[in-house]
């Protein structure tokens, strides 16, 4: 039995303006990715929660095709529900990382007005790293067995500072190598 043709999600229907730019928001790239590939998997899993901050990873595969993997931390300081919002910040970013919204998704630390936006944090050159990233960091590292010594070393081996001394620009250029990293792994056959 033959399906019926679904019609082509068209993702500029659900556009958003946030910060003077088109942003189409995590629901709908879900239903963009659910409308073709209605079988594809999702997984979420909630990595660590602890001193009101959580950290989330989100596995996003096509059936016979790609897979991606996002994450996501918040904290209660920033939301109420920062459970939820990691988890759709993960979500997010694995739904980006395949393809869906990756154009209308710019990076933004901060959303517009009182709907800010959970996707992808922004560094800003030459400050600190925040203390968000540093914990971000090392649960990303933890996860892939790394310990902190190591990845002080790898800090000082890419960055010629310590951990502590990164900037956020260095901080987040980190923590995209280790994701990276992780999506390699995950990728080799067992």
């Amino acid at each position: 039995m033959d399906r019926p043709e679904r019609p082509a999600f068209d993702p500029s229907k659900y556009l958003t303006k946030v910060g003077g730019g088109d942003y189409l928001e995590v629901k709908w790239r879900l239903l963009w990715f659910r409308t073709e590939h209605p079988d594809g998997e999702i997984d979420t899993e909630l990595v660590e929660h602890r001193d009101g901050v959580a950290v989330f990873r989100a596995r996003v595969k096509i059936p016979g095709g790609g897979s991606a993997t996002g994450w996501g931390s918040e904290t209660a300081d920033d939301f109420q529900d920062y459970l939820e919002k990691a988890e759709t910040k993960a979500l997010g970013r694995a739904l980006a990382a395949l393809g869906y919204g990756t154009q209308f998704c710019p990076d933004f630390e901060f959303g517009a007005a009182e709907r800010r936006v959970v996707d992808s944090p922004v560094g800003r050159r030459g400050q600190a790293a925040t203390e968000r990233q540093m914990s971000y960091l090392r649960t990303i590292a933890r996860a892939a067995g790394i310990s902190d010594e190591d990845l002080d070393a790898r800090a000082r081996e890419l960055y010629g500072r310590s951990l502590e001394e990164l900037d956020r620009r260095m901080a987040s250029e980190l923590i995209n190598t280790l994701q990276r990293q992780d999506r390699e792994l995950q990728r080799r056959p067992a």
